[in-house]
């Protein structure tokens, strides 16, 4: 039984990598529709193992980085890595492809569950509108922080002065 449930379980290994894998390949007029994260680098950037650096639209997380460190950055940070770190990440992208500093814009998802929407409705992020990347959802996100800060989920309870705000 054991050798059986171990091929069994490599095969689906197997079978779901390369349904990931295909599904990353599709590309867009900006980027790669989606790739492996191998670095986390804070709250809303992730480098994929192919090197492209992944910016979340919508959001904007205390900083963790570069010697600053916001109320709640680390914390931000470290949720980011526990969802996307080592995994297939699809990304979608909005109405603008890149940012000014080169990074890719997008809507980052795993296993079903879009990672931008997560940051901003369970209080790691703020919402970040820079016209005009993510204007179509502007709203939505915006009602996610609402909810959020209403509940004092996240850094909305934690932090005395919000880094984002």
């Amino acid at each position: 039984m054991r050798a059986v449930s171990g091929r069994w379980s490599r095969l689906g290994v197997l079978v779901w990598g390369l349904g990931a894998w295909s599904g990353c390949g599709s590309e867009s007029a900006c980027g790669p529709g989606g790739g492996v994260v191998s670095r986390v680098v804070d709250g809303d950037t992730v480098v994929l193992q192919s090197g492209e650096r992944v910016r979340y639209l919508l959001v904007d997380t205390p900083e963790s980085t570069g010697g600053k460190h916001d109320c709640f950055g680390a914390e931000s940070r470290d949720f980011n890595r526990s969802l996307v770190e080592g995994r297939v990440v699809r990304l979608t992208y909005g109405e603008a492809c890149t940012d000014r500093y080169g990074r890719l814009l997008a809507y980052v998802s795993v296993d079903g569950r879009e990672v931008n929407s997560v940051l901003a409705q369970e209080g790691y992020a703020c919402v970040l509108y820079v016209p005009p990347a993510g204007g179509s959802r502007r709203s939505e996100f915006q009602a996610l922080e609402s909810a959020a800060r209403r509940a004092r989920r996240g850094m909305w309870g934690e932090c005395a002065r919000v880094a984002c705000e």
